[in-house]
């Protein structure tokens, strides 16, 4: 399947066969684990001090005095003499079922598998149904994907990005993302993460010579390198078909194996 190549004024100046892994079997399935795997890898392991609540002499009464056999604060001063200690219910005990460090909290993916849902990722970005569900706007887009020549990559300045992604039909799509920014809402706002943002056009490229720096201003464009892609990347929250612009370069580097 052969596809055009447009310039930084959105005009045909050649085609590009796609390499066969755009032909590859979308499998959601694969993608969401895959996803997972690399959402779970982040999160940093935590828990109690195994000693915590622990650290007292306290010690029980037996029976026969007419209280429980809780172990009670040792010493005779007043208050803190008799009070219980050690147990879960009793004040500054520890916790019946603290948070432990060894609990298995990350997905594990094997390698086959983390390549198949790159490769399914990929495919799935040429499917303009699936490209429409997750919400971006494609009407005016010539054909996907969206291949571009390789001076897009020394791209420095965002409004020369802006104006490229808007002659290639993206207009509406940065329209969306930019008023997609909302203030979310819960006690995350105050634990590093205000702001909520729409998911926008990842930018695909061979080798980066300025675009990151010009992109990084467009809010929901990210940028990648061919060599660098995943699932969580191609495929946010882990469902398929984000809207993807690829260099010529970049096609070229697929082509060559590189997720085989």
């Amino acid at each position: 399947m052969k596809v055009p190549v447009f310039s930084l004024d959105a005009k045909p100046v050649g085609e590009i066969e796609l390499p066969e892994i755009f032909n590859s079997e979308i499998r959601p399935d694969v993608i969401r684990r895959a996803v997972l795997a690399a959402q779970s890898a982040r999160i940093q392991p935590w828990g109690a001090d195994p000693m915590a609540g622990k650290r007292t002499s306290a010690e029980t009464w037996g029976k026969g005095f007419g209280v429980s056999r809780i172990r009670r604060v040792k010493g005779t001063k007043y208050p803190a003499s008799g009070m219980g200690a050690f147990a879960p219910h009793a004040v500054g005990g520890r916790r019946a079922h603290p948070p432990r460090v060894e609990k298995v909290i990350v997905e594990r993916i094997n390698k086959k598998e983390r390549r198949l849902a790159i490769r399914s990722a990929i495919a799935a970005a040429k499917d303009k149904k699936l490209v429409a569900s997750r919400g971006h706007l494609i009407e005016n887009i010539a054909s996907l994907p969206l291949v571009v020549t390789d001076e897009l990559e020394g791209l420095k300045k965002t409004v020369d990005i802006k104006a490229v992604l808007a002659k290639l039909g993206l207009s509406k799509e940065l329209e969306r993302t930019s008023e997609g920014i909302r203030i979310r809402a819960g006690i995350g706002k105050m634990r590093g993460r205000k702001y909520k943002r729409a998911v926008g056009p990842l930018i695909v490229v061979a080798q980066d010579r300025g675009i990151k720096l010009g992109a990084r201003n467009l809010p929901g464009v990210s940028v990648a390198k061919v060599n660098e892609l995943n699932a969580e990347i191609l495929a946010p929250g882990g469902f398929p078909g984000r809207l993807t612009i690829w260099t010529n370069s970049a096609i070229q580097k697929l082509a060559e194996g590189l997720y085989s």
